[in-house]
């Protein structure tokens, strides 16, 4: 089924000990647009969607897992050297007075993850619409994280999340075209 390469998809690097930016990633890593959200969604509504696409949310749904790798790397990087004071000032002190510096499914606000975030409708069309959607939310909130950090080299990953989303977002708009098409023609038996 899948081989696990032991890398990144992308490297990940820091220029420094940022809890605060680590608590605004968590909201790609457990948040309802996040990276995780996206790999379960895409993997669940595979099992309803025409053959002819189904691939393609395998792939994306596949490849959200390896973004949910990125971004718990960079969060990593970006608290391991963090004292327990910085930890506090960043909103941090609850996690790590639960868990010291593991991390856990929550959004930027420490709200958990929830199955709840996961979209489903059976309905091919409106499926993949729900998809493009969760993309462009996605490529938003990874904007907006780029433009809260002045560490160029957390960017640099931040901006390959980014771009990947787009594609993401145009993969699912050429897999709406299939099944519209699809349905439009004529079928004869």
């Amino acid at each position: 089924m899948w081989v696990y390469e032991k890398k990144l998809q992308y490297p990940v690097r820091v220029s420094k000990c940022d809890p605060r930016m680590a608590k605004f990633l968590l909201e790609q890593y457990g948040g309802a647009d996040g990276e995780l959200a996206a790999a379960l969604r895409y993997l669940n509504q595979r099992y309803t969607i025409p053959d002819k696409v189904v691939g393609l949310l395998n792939d994306i749904g596949t490849e959200e897992f390896a973004h949910l790798e990125m971004i718990a790397t960079m969060i990593y990087k970006l608290t391991k050297d963090a004292t327990v004071e910085q930890l506090e000032a960043a909103g941090l002190g609850a996690n790590y007075a639960q868990r010291d510096h593991a991390m856990f499914y929550v959004n930027a606000d420490g709200v958990p993850w929830t199955a709840a975030y996961i979209q489903a409708k059976g309905d091919p069309l409106a499926d993949l619409y729900e998809d493009i959607a969760a993309e462009e939310k996605a490529r938003a909130t990874y904007q907006w994280l780029i433009d809260m950090t002045d560490d160029v080299d957390l960017q640099d990953g931040l901006k390959f999340l980014r771009e990947r989303e787009v594609v993401h977002a145009m993969r699912f708009k050429e897999a709406v075209e299939i099944i519209k098409a699809d349905r439009e023609a004529k079928k004869v038996f």
